[in-house]
């Protein structure tokens, strides 16, 4: 049977600020965007989290939750440090490491290169390290799959140590509740309770078809994790898979031709980031956020490569067209390719053009 690791910093960006300013610890810290520009939380120290502030939420409402809290702007350069130093023990522990963003990652140690059996004792052993050598504190789940690991990492932050047994593994489930499921979004969670499901046992009694009836593919996956079935692999990081840029807009906007500019500008800096990649993707994606926070995505997948952060716009105006924009004020829009192709695949030198040529005569795509 697997062992796997789950390690998330705590407060990770807050905390980095926190130790190196000691005036700031104990106190309610938010490290974040200026609410003068539509400015969201990255990370709040757990002092500001008292007040009810969490990460992703605006700026303005958080200093209005919290008004004594201090604002920072990220320092990313500082906070990329301190995570190569905690990879870097990662690394000391096996080669499957799956980075899932700058604070947390899965390690599969079933084997392991401190020759440890006991996975207890590993996720021990990391987190005394991180402490010694960057000064933080981590959290750490244990358990034989990821999802679990996962969510036994969340149950004792922060400085906490969980493991999830096998034989304890499906009581404890049974007893969680469906908003602490990591990948039940809370909309989902919502649609759940209105059915009165609103614990692992009672997500249980739903049967597979049910589940897909009302969610799909994701029912599946509820279907899975709550009956401890996860056979997900700890990937070690590769090549990226996707490329992307956003912008929040400093005020509301629903003007048709603003939009359309902001998305090409923001197809022109994805291109040109894949160019200095030397890669180019086979899939387009945009993501526009509501004054009502509401998102909606939109994707295509592509017959060839794109040519030029041109032709990227020309796509990404098509597919917000799609996503009703103009029709309502927006936050937010973002642009992104995937599927991506290396300058090293013969592929990538494929002829486009016609297909481009034809998505703009098919569709009748304005560039402004």
């Amino acid at each position: 049977m697997r062992k796997i690791i789950h390690v998330d910093m705590d407060a990770f960006f807050a905390s980095v600020e926190q130790r190196d300013r000691p005036e700031l610890r104990g106190k309610p810290l938010l490290v974040g965007g200026s609410p003068k520009r539509r400015g969201v939380v990255s990370t709040c120290s757990y002092e500001a989290r008292a007040f009810g502030v969490h990460s992703g939420m605006s700026t303005a409402t958080a200093l209005r939750k919290c008004p004594g809290a201090e604002l920072l702007a990220p320092d990313f350069r500082k906070y990329c440090a301190v995570s190569r130093q905690v990879r870097a023990l990662f690394s000391q522990v096996t080669d499957l490491v799956e980075v899932v963003s700058i604070d947390e990652a899965y390690l599969d140690v079933t084997v392991n290169h401190l020759a440890e059996e006991d996975p207890v004792a590993v996720a021990e052993w990391l987190r005394r390290k991180i402490r010694e050598v960057t000064g933080l504190t981590a959290s750490a789940g244990i358990s034989f799959n990821k999802f679990l690991a996962k969510i036994a990492s969340d149950y004792h932050k922060p400085d906490g140590l969980t493991e999830i047994t096998p034989e304890a593994a499906p009581a404890f489930l049974e007893a969680l509740p469906i908003r602490k499921f990591h990948g039940i979004g809370s909309a989902s969670a919502a649609r759940l309770e209105s059915r009165n499901i609103r614990t692992g046992k009672e997500l249980k009694q739903l049967s597979l078809a049910t589940l897909q009836g009302m969610f799909g593919k994701a029912g599946e996956f509820y279907y899975r994790i709550v009956r401890c079935e996860d056979d997900r692999p700890v990937e070690p990081a590769g090549d990226p898979k996707s490329i992307s840029r956003e912008h929040t807009l400093e005020r509301d906007c629903k003007d048709l031709r603003t939009l359309r500019i902001l998305l090409k500008s923001l197809s022109l800096k994805v291109f040109r980031m894949g160019e200095r990649r030397g890669v180019r993707g086979k899939s387009v994606t945009v993501k526009i956020k509501y004054d009502d926070f509401h998102t909606v995505t939109r994707s295509m997948a592509l017959p060839a490569t794109v040519k030029d952060g041109v032709s990227l716009g020309a796509i990404a105006v098509r597919l917000a067209a799609r996503a009703e924009l103009g029709n309502r004020p927006v936050r937010l829009v973002g642009v992104g390719i995937g599927a991506l192709v290396s300058a090293d695949d013969p592929s990538y030198e494929q002829q486009e053009f016609d297909f481009v040529a034809k998505l703009r005569k098919k569709t009748s795509v304005s560039l402004l």
